[in-house]
């Protein structure tokens, strides 16, 4: 379990550490290619990204998630967010957002300091891997 633990955290610390991560470069990505679905605050044609991390895919209230993300078991973090980015069905077959939106890995890694940054706030879904009633 500890060292589990160990890689884990090794792994999420080389994501969140990559140099030359440039969260105005990952608005400009959320903006271009994540936009038209989602936003920071408010749920639409996406579910909102307010609180994301630290989150269990498919919780957040108000959106109805697909049942293949709703029983996933994924907590969102920078090393999770960085496989959905590159390709989600293969991280999650069956899932509504079969997009690929960011293929090469700069991109992803400037994405997910840009939604480090913006993404902070209230967290209204569910942390834990626990099913959902």
């Amino acid at each position: 379990m500890r060292l589990s633990l160990l890689a884990a955290v090794i792994a999420l610390a080389c994501v969140t550490a990559a140099p030359g991560a440039d969260p105005a470069r990952g608005k400009a990505l959320y903006d271009a290619r994540c936009g038209g679905c989602h936003t920071i605050a408010e749920n639409g044609p996406g579910p909102r990204h307010q609180g994301l991390f630290g989150c269990r895919a498919g919780t957040q209230p108000g959106y109805a998630y697909s049942e293949a993300l709703r029983v996933s078991g994924i907590v969102w973090n920078d090393a999770m967010l960085d496989r959905w980015l590159a390709d989600p069905n293969a991280l999650v077959p069956g899932n509504a957002m079969v997009v690929q939106l960011a293929p090469l890995a700069t991109e992803r890694v400037d994405l997910i300091a840009f939604l480090r940054t913006a993404a902070q706030g209230p967290r209204t879904c569910r942390r834990s891997n626990a099913p959902t009633p």
